[in-house]
């Protein structure tokens, strides 16, 4: 194979992982948007991403992932470069995640920075599908 062909079945294995039975109706959705330092190389990014969300997949931590990436600069000044979308169940299991990547493992840490320390700029959101049972905008204990 050439190149190119090399080129576009790895980048086709980058866009989505899913564990099985966990992709569903009921997914919330946590979204990474992106931007890399301008040292930082757009395919060992990707390839970082791949071995940190594998990671989390492979702990029970994360359901499905996906990353985006923009086409023909067709996005306003408020998009990122890249976007992850991490599925997961429930608020329980991003907390999860979350102790994962604040873990003190050698493993886990390592994977964690080798995607941290490329991206120069994030912003975040976590969606639930719509309409759902809640049909809460806002909850809270106080």
């Amino acid at each position: 194979q050439g190149f190119v062909q090399r080129f576009l079945n790895a980048a086709s294995t980058l866009l989505c992982h899913t564990a099985p039975n966990h992709m569903g109706p009921d997914m919330n959705l946590y979204t990474c948007s992106i931007d890399l330092k301008d040292s930082a190389k757009a395919l060992v990014f990707a390839h970082s991403v791949e071995m940190w969300m594998d990671h989390l997949l492979a702990k029970g931590v994360i359901n499905a992932w996906q990353l985006f990436r923009c086409k023909l600069n067709l996005a306003s000044d408020n998009h990122r470069d890249f976007l992850l979308n991490i599925a997961v169940t429930d608020l329980t299991q991003l907390d999860r995640a979350f102790r994962i990547s604040g873990s003190l493992d050698d493993k886990t840490d390592q994977l964690y920075h080798a995607v941290h320390d490329m991206i120069s700029a994030t912003d975040f959101g976590l969606f639930r599908p719509y309409p759902d049972d809640e049909r809460a905008e806002r909850m809270a204990l106080l």
